[in-house]
């Protein structure tokens, strides 16, 4: 077991067919699910819909970092339709590489994947809007009520970015509404409900919701927020092994097919790199926090340490 990576470890090809050929399966499982499935049984259509859905966006987030090839038009390309419905690419991509400056991870403010509150605002808080976070910070509310709370927060944020006339951000949004077209598209002409796309993308949502829930810990040291959840079961494909968190922050560049064994690896290294923050597998994640919370929602040691 060596202390730290290898440089060959990190070289990628120029062309990644793993994840090019995941694409293309992915699209395939979704209009599965729009057709076939649907009309053997709409809920197992929904279902199959919703995690093509959450695969399509653990491979938007490769494309974010640059998969399967070195151009970014052709990526982007590959992950124009809008299957996700609110999340633009765009906005995603913009917030998610902020989100990779390990420094202000969890920060309330400046980390935009953040769940922690500012304890001051989390005071001034009505009850009601606390309980609901409260509930959202167990596993099974993330999943359930993630999906709706973590949109609307989101989308309202966005708008207030619209409204101040940031940057990209309206402009993002339009090439999402674009990307809504050939999907309603689809879907009108397949003649799969619109109530049964919106409740696929609910399911699709909250599995992800799986994989962020403990992604980022309160911690002093920036390298130790991060976590490792040792599994390679469905939920870790589904996630392309993002579950390996701690080596995709440390090695953004790295592919997903690669995190598992560059983990095994050098295992002492990365958790020694983020103080033991592992769980063993999504099963243990379930047991211990499906009705339970694992974090409060104040941030419990701000200020963040930005060091």
């Amino acid at each position: 077991m060596t202390d730290r990576p290898d440089v060959r470890e990190l070289q990628v090809p120029a062309v990644e067919w793993l994840t090019l050929g995941l694409i293309g399966a992915t699209y395939a499982v979704w209009a599965l699910g729009t057709t076939v499935l649907a009309g053997l049984w709409l809920p197992l259509g929904i279902v199959v819909t919703g995690l093509a859905i959450a695969q399509f966006s653990s491979l938007q987030h490769e494309v974010l970092h640059g998969h399967p090839f070195r151009s970014r038009a052709l990526n982007e390309a590959m992950v124009f339709p809008a299957l996700t419905i609110c999340v633009p690419y765009g906005r995603f991509r913009d917030t998610h590489l902020a989100h990779h400056n390990d420094p202000i991870l969890t920060d309330p403010y400046d980390d935009p994947e953040s769940n922690f509150q500012d304890p001051a605002v989390w005071a001034r808080l009505p009850r009601w809007q606390q309980a609901v976070l409260n509930a959202n910070n167990t596993l099974l509310g993330r999943m359930v009520l993630g999906p709706l709370v973590g949109n609307l927060l989101w989308m309202a944020s966005e708008w207030r970015l619209i409204r101040a006339g940031t940057p990209g951000v309206a402009r993002d949004w339009a090439l999402n509404a674009a990307g809504l077209v050939p999907v309603v598209a689809w879907l009108v002409w397949v003649g799969f409900p619109v109530w049964a796309y919106l409740l696929a993308a609910w399911i699709g949502h909250g599995l992800l919701k799986i994989r962020t829930y403990l992604e980022h810990r309160a911690h002093d040291c920036p390298r130790a927020r991060t976590v490792v959840v040792e599994d390679q079961g469905v939920l870790a494909w589904l996630f392309l092994n993002n579950n390996y968190h701690i080596v995709h922050h440390m090695h953004p560049g790295v592919p997903w097919y690669r995190l598992p064994a560059l983990y095994a690896r050098n295992r002492e290294h990365f958790l020694r790199s983020n103080d033991g923050y592992r769980y063993e597998s999504y099963a243990e994640v379930f047991r211990r926090y499906l009705l339970t919370r694992k974090d409060p929602v104040p941030h419990p040691v701000w200020p963040v340490k930005k060091s």
